[in-house]
């Protein structure tokens, strides 16, 4: 009895020390702000967050992966406590909302597809890609339906899925499940800052804008008699409607695939009947704007790039206030473009429009006179983007003989030039002075004249940076060899990428060598750019710490550098995003060629701005959809029946002696006949007219099983 008792005793003393081992061994420490933040969450574990569980999302929120109203299901005050816990202030959170992608469904589609045996699209998407016409279109068996646990969605009549955006509540269950990328969350900027890549269903007319403007869009609410809807549709890429609809030269009209019958939809006239619509209506239409960021800042230059940025900022939630140094807004829209093709009236009404998003404006006030760069920056703006125009913009406005150096240290090499050779000596006409530090940038043979000119006037060190290789500069091999016997360097297969100065003095620029992309730094107290433009650069404090060789680092302003700023370029096209360092094959050598090419660039503009207060990178997907992009397409059209393009009406000579515009607008009857003859494209597919006369009635649909 007493041995079993020993026995007994021992094996518990054995089993004891063996547990405490393995708890010291397999214990598992629980942060207690985790659970804190666990313990705030409602419980629900309903995965709305993109987490398996509140836990899980509990952890990512401490990471500082999710933010503390990542909870899809939590009143606001939950989201204020865990703010609270982390010590944390909170923004409003802009909502997202799914949105499909795709317009047609299995009901209308040629070539019908029946996946005996399969109720998932993801097991469907696996059989060789599911649909085998479209790659990117709906399959239709409603798995995003079963994945959304607000009841949010179901499955319309056509075969795709419809959103209730009341019940949505943005948690991404839906983009999780569908295997083809046609449902995806939507926001404001989410919208503003995305590029088009080729897993979206763009039309012809929609890759051809300069903007990228959803055309179908808006000519279907105009055949559907909604033309304020149609204008807030053109307006989430275009703030100048009515301007645009009178002077676009119309790149998305030749490669409207309607000409495949006969002639393209008139798709800039129908823009500005819907632009008209909304002046003559007095019911100003402005598309949605996120919430407000607290974040101030400027853009200097009133003309179509600025406004356009100033537009899309504002949208963003940002504070906005815009500087012009001519006396009114507009830029070129209102010196070089006649009255008969667009009357000051109508400008005026776009520009307006800008305004009432929530920007505000100064004009008669110049950079680099009345303010600058830096008294910007100390002002609370958190970033500054110049928005200058070219040489064209200079003689607009009647200063084409006066010597600009809007940007701290940067001059226009006709500028540095035309000082030196109108100098005379006695004082009256001072050339430009040359200090300790030059560096001459871009090409052809006048950079060499520059840098010599350097040298003589004092300058210690000169350096030419030149994209071109030394091969293909174009440049004198004896006036190279000269001008580095003098002591200047020269530098080949490079470009300018960043500037970094103090107050309002440079102190060096970032050059990247073209052959590695390797960042380099060069002390800089004057740049001089070989282009009609000075560069389009977002100016902002550098982050804390400042790593020299690393475009992307912290926000966090550095406190010791409050007088320090940074001037980085904006994103290039995405033909062009591979592209490194200014003066590249994409950027403006002067002005825009097309207003809508300047709005595009004003949305860039805008985009960039965000994400480097933000920091977002820069760069853009591989898949970014550009010119040369190989993607599906059609070239021919079958049962579309012929319909002639509606004419625009003309001004007669009366009417024109009498200030009339040249072109007269559509009436309501012409802009519903036209808006009908759009085929309602997508990537391959497109809306049928009905038979075509003498062909008979339509074909019935193939019906092709998937087993």
């Amino acid at each position: 009895m007493i041995e079993a008792l020993f026995m007994l005793g021992g094996l518990g003393l054995v089993v004891g020390v063996g547990l405490a081992a393995a708890s010291k061994v397999f214990y598992v420490y629980v942060d207690p702000l985790i659970v804190e933040v666990d313990e705030a969450l409602p419980g629900a574990n309903c995965g709305g967050c993109g987490q398996p569980g509140c836990m899980s999302n509990a952890e990512m929120i401490v990471a500082g992966k999710a933010a503390p109203n990542s909870c899809v299901v939590a009143p606001p005050e939950v989201d204020e406590a865990i703010a609270a816990i982390m010590g944390i202030a909170i923004e409003a959170k802009e909502p997202d909302i799914a949105r499909l992608g795709c317009w047609y469904g299995l009901e209308d589609a040629d070539t019908k597809f029946i996946y005996d045996g399969l109720g998932d699209c993801r097991a469907a998407a696996l059989m060789n890609g599911g649909m085998k016409v479209c790659y990117i279109g709906c399959l239709g068996l409603g798995t995003c339906v079963k994945a959304c646990q607000f009841d949010a969605l179901h499955m319309g009549p056509e075969g795709l899925p419809v959103v209730d955006e009341v019940k949505c509540t943005g948690c991404g269950a839906c983009e999780r499940a569908c295997p083809k990328d046609i449902i995806t969350l939507s926001s404001i900027t989410r919208r503003i800052l995305r590029e088009y890549t080729t897993d979206d269903c763009t039309t012809p007319c929609q890759r051809a804008c300069p903007a990228g403007i959803d055309i179908c869009e808006y000519i279907r609410q105009i055949s559907l008699g909604d033309y304020l809807g149609a204008t807030q549709v053109i307006k989430e890429r275009n703030p100048f409607p009515a301007v645009i609809g009178r002077i676009c030269p119309r790149p998305c009209e030749q490669d409207c695939r309607r000409q495949l019958i006969d002639e393209p939809v008139a798709i800039n006239f129908l823009k500005r009947y819907a632009a008209d619509y909304e002046r003559e209506s007095g019911q100003r239409v402005q598309p949605y704007k996120a919430p407000e960021t607290g974040k101030k800042i400027a853009v200097v230059g009133g003309g179509v790039e600025g406004l356009s940025t100033a537009f899309f900022s504002a949208r963003l939630g940002h504070s906005v206030d815009v500087y012009e140094a001519a006396p009114k807004l507009g830029g070129l829209l209102r010196s070089a473009i006649a009255a008969y093709r667009l009357p000051a009236d109508i400008l005026d009404w776009d520009i307006q429009g800008v305004l009432e998003m929530g920007v505000s404006a100064s004009t008669g006030k110049a950079l680099g006179t009345d303010f600058t760069i830096n008294s910007l920056l100390e002002e609370g703006c958190q970033a500054v983007f110049a928005a200058l125009g070219g040489w064209d913009s200079r003689l607009a406005r009647n200063a084409g003989a006066s010597m600009e150096s809007p940007l701290p240290g940067v001059y226009l090499l006709m500028d540095f030039m035309k000082s030196h050779r109108a100098a005379t000596g006695d004082g009256e006409n001072e050339p430009i002075a040359c200090p300790s530090h030059a560096v001459i940038f871009g090409g052809g043979k006048l950079i060499l004249e520059a840098a010599g000119l350097c040298l003589e006037k004092g300058s210690d060190q000169v350096t030419v940076l030149c994209r071109e290789s030394e091969d293909n500069a174009g440049l004198d091999p004896q006036e190279i060899e000269s001008l580095r016997n003098k002591g200047a360097h020269l530098l080949f297969g490079a470009a300018v990428n960043r500037l970094f100065g103090e107050n309002n003095n440079l102190e060096k620029i970032e050059y990247v060598n073209l052959a590695d992309g390797a960042l380099k730094h060069l002390p800089a107290n004057m740049l001089v750019v070989a282009s009609g433009r000075f560069p389009e650069l977002v100016f902002s404090r550098p982050p804390a710490p400042e790593d020299e060789n690393d475009n992307a680092s912290s926000t966090e302003v550095n406190p010791q550098a409050e007088s320090r700023w940074v001037g980085v370029y904006t994103y290039k096209r995405p033909e062009h995003q591979h592209e490194m360092g200014w003066l590249s094959k994409g950027d403006v050598p002067s002005d825009y060629s097309g207003a809508i090419k300047a709005i595009g660039g004003g949305r860039r503009a805008a985009a960039t701005i965000h994400k480097i207060m933000n920091n977002i990178e820069l760069s853009l997907p591989d898949n970014t959809l550009n010119s040369c992009s190989v993607i599906q397409n059609v070239d021919h059209v079958e049962q579309v029946a012929a319909s002639p393009r509606t004419i625009m009406p003309q001004a007669s000579p009366r009417e024109m002696a009498a200030n009339q515009e040249i072109e007269k607008g559509f009436s309501k009857e012409m802009a519903d006949a036209e808006s009908r003859r759009c085929l309602q494209c997508g990537l391959i597919c497109y809306e049928h007219t009905g038979p075509v006369a003498g062909e008979g009635k339509n074909v019935a649909p193939e019906t092709e099983t998937v087993h």
